[in-house]
C-alpha cells in the first residue's frame, strides 16, 4: 500500500509517502495544491492530515479525485492510535505529540521512552513502558526564547539562531549583549533538557531517549547518555496511526 501522511506544523508542512511499512520519500509543501500533486504523483491511496496550525480540514477538501481511498483527518481526541492515552484533556493535546509518542513506542517497544522534540517549541513526552501515552511538557524552543527576550524588553537586541557550526563553539559565559543572549538561550534550554531526561531517567529505570524536530542537531551530542535519533518520527508516527485506521 503506497500512503501520504501532512504533517502541518507552525512553520512547515512535512509530508512522508509510506510504499509499505518504509518511508519512500520525504518533504514539504506550501499549498493544499502542492500536496494534492504529490498525492497524485506518488499514486498515495489513502492520506492522512495532522496540523497544530490551520485547521486541516482545508487541506482536505483540496485532495478530492487525487486518492482512491481514505483522506482523514487526525484528532487525537478522537481518532483510534495504537496507544493508550492517559492524558487528561485529549482533545487539546498537539497531533505531533502523540504522533511522535506512537512512533517512539513503535520503534523501541517493551519500554519507557522519552520523545524530546526540539521544534517551535520543546516538547519532552513519556510513553511508559506499557504502552501508555502519560504527557508531559512543553517549553519555548530556540528561535522562540531569543524573540522572547528581544519581543518583551526595550533594548535587547533581535538574534537569529545561529547556524550548526556556529552553535557548536558557543561559550557558555558570554563576554557581550550577543553571545550572553545566545548562552542564556541555547544553553539554558539544553541544561533544562538534560534536567528533564534525568529526572525522568530517575523515575524510569531503562528509559530510552528519542529526539526530533528541527533543532535536533544542536541537541544531539550536547544530551548525556544514549539517545535515539529519529528525524522523522511524527512522519513515522502518523503511519502507523493511519495504518490503523484503515488497515
Amino acid at each position: 500500500m503506497t500512503s501520504l501522511v501532512l504533517d502541518i506544523g507552525n512553520t512547515a508542512a512535512k509530508y512522508g509517502c509510506f510504499r509499505g511499512a518504509a518511508l519512500a520519500e520525504a518533504g514539504s509543501v506550501a499549498t493544499p495544491a502542492e500536496l494534492k500533486a504529490v498525492a497524485e504523483r506518488t499514486g498515495a491511496e489513502h492520506v492522512l492530515l495532522a496540523s497544530v496550525a490551520v485547521p486541516a480540514e482545508q487541506w482536505a477538501t483540496q485532495l478530492a479525485g487525487a486518492v482512491r481511498g481514505q483522506v482523514l483527518v487526525f484528532k487525537p481526541g478522537t481518532t483510534p492510535v495504537p496507544l493508550h492515552n492517559a492524558y487528561a484533556t485529549p482533545q487539546t493535546l498537539g497531533a505531533d505529540r502523540l504522533a511522535a509518542a506512537v512512533g517512539a513506542a513503535y520503534l523501541l517497544p517493551g519500554r519507557p521512552v522519552l520523545v524530546v522534540d526540539a521544534g517551535t517549541c520543546i516538547k519532552c513526552d513519556l510513553v511508559t513502558a506499557d504502552g501508555t501515552y502519560q504527557g508531559g511538557s512543553i517549553a519555548p524552543g530556540l528561535r522562540m526564547r531569543l524573540q522572547a527576550m528581544h519581543a518583551f524588553t526595550g533594548r535587547l537586541p533581535e538574534l537569529p539562531l545561529p547556524a550548526v557550526g556556529e552553535a557548536q563553539v558557543l561559550a557558555l559565559c558570554g563576554t557581550d549583549t550577543r553571545t550572553a543572549m545566545l548562552s542564556g538561550a541555547l544553553n539554558g534550554a539544553l541544561l533544562e533538557v538534560n534536567g528533564m531526561i534525568a529526572s525522568y531517567r530517575a523515575q524510569h529505570p531503562g528509559l530510552a531517549v528519542a529526539l526530533t524536530g528541527g533543532d535536533a542537531a544542536f541537541f544531539d551530542s550536547r544530551l548525556k547518555g544514549r539517545i535515539f535519533v529519529v528525524s522523522e518520527l511524527v512522519l513515522l508516527g502518523l503511519h502507523r496511526i493511519l495504518v490503523l485506521n484503515v488497515g
